[in-house]
């Protein structure tokens, strides 16, 4: 051990080197003495971490709603698009089952030479893969195509009619012509009753088009259309476009639809079911023979109709102000007539020469 006197005698380099480690040691000490306990030590406090608040999930909003043009349904608005397809549909024997009548939103039956009839049916709302057959125009199409611009599909015609039927705002899709390639001829049917059409390949190539403006007045409910709500109970429709062609239309509760026949037999579709329709409406028209032997209904003009919906029918009257304008239908005080959401079969029937309606 040594003495004070020899500690005194150290250096004074020394002596401080010796004070300032004693100075960090303490410190040193201190700070680790300030240093909380461990977290498995008696001592350590648990922390408290405040809970987040759930995030609400936001309530995403409907889309917009908008009435379906041909259909009178409420769907969303961003499906409005495209154009409408019509088409000139065969109605001969050889011809039934016709492919797609099923999907269509309205159908015009008319009558053409030899007392038969053909349609102009058109797709908007439920366009299948393909339609037909096809066949060739007649002089009442254009008045009846006009109003609902988009694309018509058919196989041609007497050039006067085509002619007619270019100077209208249609597409004309022509077989055998620029859009021949969304057209061919199916083995399954005997020509000329054979020409179908790839619709929604056509369609698509035209996708820029506007879609159809809305023709008829539509009720909201089936309940509220204005056959439903104030017409007659009847069964349907018995009507004859001429002495050898009658149709009819059955009021069928269950599936809340009028079911259709063809002189005497089901009238049936592609996929094995009776065609069917939501409103029915019988427009009593004027035939011109002008064209010979080639009928052409007057569509521009008025005349007496009768509509049926819901397992009722009401009288009502029909208006055509011009090819472009779309068919008006009004009651007795000339308010329109609403129709009920759904698809719809208009049956352009003779006032002559054997044609007829009757409500039944």
């Amino acid at each position: 051990m040594k003495s004070p006197a020899r500690a005194r005698a150290l250096p004074r380099s020394v002596r401080l080197a010796a004070t300032v480690g004693v100075l960090v040691s303490a410190l040193m000490l201190g700070a680790c003495a300030a240093e909380p306990a461990e977290a498995g030590s008696p001592s350590a406090m648990p922390s408290s971490t405040a809970s987040a608040e759930p995030t609400p999930t936001p309530t995403p909003e409907a889309p917009p709603m908008a009435v379906q043009p041909l259909r009178g349904t409420q769907v969303p608005a961003e499906t409005i698009t495209g154009p409408a397809l019509a088409a000139k549909i065969d109605n001969h024997v050889v011809a039934r089952p016709q492919v797609g009548l099923e999907h269509t939103d309205i159908v015009f039956e008319e009558l053409v030479e030899g007392g038969l009839t053909r349609y102009v049916a058109l797709w908007f709302s439920d366009v299948p893969a393909e339609i037909g057959p096809v066949r060739s125009i007649r002089p009442m199409d254009p008045d009846i195509v006009s109003p609902f611009g988009g694309l018509i599909a058919y196989s041609g015609g007497q050039q006067r009619f085509v002619d007619m039927m270019l100077n209208t705002p249609v597409h004309n899709a022509i077989h055998g012509g620029a859009d021949d390639r969304f057209m061919y001829r199916t083995r399954s049917k005997a020509s000329p009753h054979n020409v179908l059409v790839k619709a929604q390949e056509l369609r698509a190539a035209y996708a820029d088009v506007p879609p159809p403006a809305q023709q008829f007045a539509y009720s909201q409910r089936p309940q509220t259309a204005s056959a439903a709500a104030y017409g007659s109970a009847a069964n349907g429709f018995d009507l004859f476009f001429s002495a050898k062609e009658s149709r009819s239309w059955r009021w069928d509760a269950g599936s809340g639809r009028y079911l259709r026949s063809q002189n005497g037999g089901p009238d049936m579709d592609s996929a094995g079911g009776q065609l069917a329709a939501t409103n029915v409406v019988a427009l009593s028209v004027s035939i011109d023979w002008a064209y010979g032997d080639i009928p052409k209904t007057v569509m521009v003009g008025n005349g007496p109709a009768w509509v049926a919906t819901g397992g009722k029918v009401i009288q009502v009257t029909w208006t055509k102000a011009s090819a472009d304008a779309p068919i008006q239908l009004t009651n007795q005080y000339g308010k329109p007539v609403y129709l009920a959401p759904g698809n719809t079969w208009v049956e352009l029937v003779p006032n002559a020469r054997g044609g007829s309606i009757a409500v039944v």
